[in-house]
Order: structure tokens, then sequence, then C-alpha cells
């Protein structure tokens, strides 16, 4: 199946034109929710996985606070029973489970609601392709539960190993110093994304300047492509972060918004970076369209060359190669001449000789100037 045929058919929604809101249709291919608990505080921390959802409150109660992380929305049941233990807002749940919605911060009572999506290069055939997860986050109080589609690998392992870790400052803080570290860790990841982007894009620029090929067009515009997807997912991310520092949301102390603004600069350098890629993009269809047509000159030029050599000595084949009567009194010179043959080969290289020293002073062959 063409990439484009898959992109439309993950876009399309589940749910059925008029149907109720707050109704929840789960991809009957998502992968099998898992749900790992890490409840912590400052001396002590728990982690759990494959925990079943009747087993969560207890730990809300003892830690001051309890991630719960969701790997993958395919089970309805599951989503479900964490709604009502967290009285969450059945239109927020609506939208965990419809993916490819724009990152966004919503305010549902005492809850924050946070919509972010993570990148990833994957390996593939020997080429790398972008993969984006979208990423759902509720904060409340003594809380932050996360939701993912249940790709292979995330990037929040970094803030899991300073949960885990003693000592740590992340320990000592509340659940929106959690959520801001998780935010923080999918902007981040963004980074070496671009980076990789940038080096590729260095490497067609090489390429299309030494020996362009008709491949680099296809790969010219997935880059384009990705980079659009990239540009679609930072934008209004940024434009979140920004609404978590400017909007007065009690669940955000003062200290958090300090890094949040943090993470709203890396945001903004990152829409820099990949603006810059994409105009290197564009760049490159040019340098590649002005590679091919200056290397169609080149051969151009070197078959007129050749052309050019071969129209002399056509002319003086053709006039001997013509038909006549000897006997006449105007003979054809040369004719009967022991060295005529050679003579006329002599004529011509000669003359081969003095049209390349013609074009060679003029400097249309060799490289002179």
């Amino acid at each position: 199946m063409s990439t484009s045929r898959k992109r439309r058919r993950a876009l399309q929604s589940r749910k059925i034109p008029g149907a109720a809101p707050g109704t929840l249709v789960v991809d009957p291919n998502a992968p099998v929710s898992k749900v790992e608990l890490l409840a912590y505080g400052p001396h002590q921390q728990v982690d759990l996985k494959d925990l079943p959802v009747s087993q969560i409150s207890e730990y809300l109660t003892k830690f001051p606070v309890t991630w719960v992380n969701v790997e993958g929305l395919g089970d309805l049941t599951v989503l479900q029973e964490l709604g009502r233990l967290f009285h969450l807002h059945p239109l927020a749940l609506e939208d965990v489970v419809n993916l490819h919605q724009r990152a966004k911060v919503e305010v549902y009572g005492d809850q924050l609601f946070i919509v972010t999506h993570m990148v990833t290069l994957k390996e593939q055939d020997g080429r790398c392709h972008l993969e984006s997860e979208q990423l759902s986050m509720f904060l409340g109080p003594g809380f932050v539960l996360s939701f993912q589609q249940g790709l292979e690998g995330d990037v929040l392992n970094p803030v899991r190993e300073r949960v885990r870790r003693d000592n740590s400052h992340i320990r000592v803080c509340g659940p929106d110093h959690l959520a801001y570290a998780m935010l923080d860790a999918v902007i981040d990841h963004y980074f070496p994304v671009v980076e990789r982007y940038g080096e590729r894009l260095e490497d067609l620029e090489d390429a299309i300047l030494g020996r362009p090929a008709q491949s680099m067009i296809a790969e010219i515009h997935q880059a384009k492509r990705e980079l659009l997807l990239l540009r679609r997912n930072l934008w209004p991310q940024r434009e979140a972060v920004n609404a978590l520092i400017r909007d007065p949301i009690p669940l955000i102390t003062d200290e958090t918004r300090v890094y949040l603004r943090d993470c709203h600069d890396h945001a903004m350098r990152l829409m820099d970076l990949v603006e810059t890629c994409r105009e290197v993009c564009s760049d490159l269809m040019d340098l590649y369209l002005s590679s091919v047509s200056n290397r169609m000159n080149e051969i151009m030029k070197v078959l007129t060359v050749m052309s050019t050599l071969f129209i002399p000595l056509t002319f003086v084949v053709g006039i001997y190669g013509m038909n006549f009567d000897t006997s006449a009194p105007l003979n054809m010179p040369e004719l009967k001449w022991r060295y005529g043959y050679p003579a006329c080969l002599l004529v011509m290289v000669l003359i081969s000789i003095g049209q390349l020293l013609f074009f060679w002073r003029r400097g249309w062959i060799f490289g002179r100037r």
C-alpha cells in the first residue's frame, strides 16, 4: 500500500457521523492496553507494570505523585474504567482514542488535558522514515495520567530514570513538574531528529553537485513531506506550551512556569530549524534542476563539437566521392597522383587539429578560460 493511502486511512475518523459526543470507538487493530504505574515521593517510589485498574486507587492516596501510563488504546474496558476512576470528561477521553489530534491544552474542572506528539526515526529497508505518536496527558491533583498509541519505544525513558533516581529534584516536586518533564522530553527529542534531517540534506546537496540522479527527486520530496509533518506537530505544540505559561491555571505553579518558559524557547528554536530545513529542500530542488540542465549543456557541447569536427571532413569526403569522367578536359585534381589519398587524409587531420585548437583558444573545450 502506498504511503499516501496509508496516511489517508490513518486520518479517517472511526466515529460514526452523528454519534453522541463522548462516544468511544477504538481501533480494532490498536495494541492491547497495558497499564504502568510509577508512584513516588521524596523518599520512596513504586514502579509497577501490567497493573489492573482496580488497584490504582490505593496508590493515589499513598504517594504525593502517581504517574499512570497506558500503552496501547485497543482495550475499551480499560479506557472506560480509567475514565470512571479519574473522573475524566467524556469529550477528552474521546480525543484520546481519536488520534491525530492537534496539540492543545484544555481545562476540564480541576483537571488539565494536554495533547502532544512524539517523533522518532525508524529504520526500514536501509532508510530512515519519520514516525509520529500521539501522547495524551491528564494532569490532576496528585496524578498524571498519560495515554500512548502503543508504538514501539517512546521518548519518556529519561523522565522515568529521573523519577527512579534518589535525591532527584523531580521527586520533591508536584505532578505539574512531572507533566513539564514529559513535555520537555518530547520537545527535546525533536532536536536529534531535525539534526538528522540537516545531515541528510547536506548529503543530498553533495550528491547533487557530484552526480545528480533521478532518484534524488523522490528523496527530496520525502524529506519535504516529513519536514512538513514536523512543522505541523511543532507549531501547535509551541502554542500549547505558551498557553500553559500565559493562562492562569491553578494546577501549574509559578516555579513550573519558569521551566515551561525554557520549554517554549526550545520549541521556538525547533521551528526555526525546521523552517530552515524546508527552505534548503526547496533550494535543493532548484539545485538539482540546475545541475541536470548544466550536465545536459555539457553533453550537448561535446556532441556539438564532435559534429562540428566532422562537417568539413564530410565536405571533403563528399567532394572526392563524386562521380566524374577522368578523360574530360577538367579532371579532378590528384586522382592519378600517387600520394593523393594520403595527402587527402593529411588535410583532413590538419583541419580537425586546427578546429580543436580554435575551440580550445575560445575556451569551449578542455576547460580553458
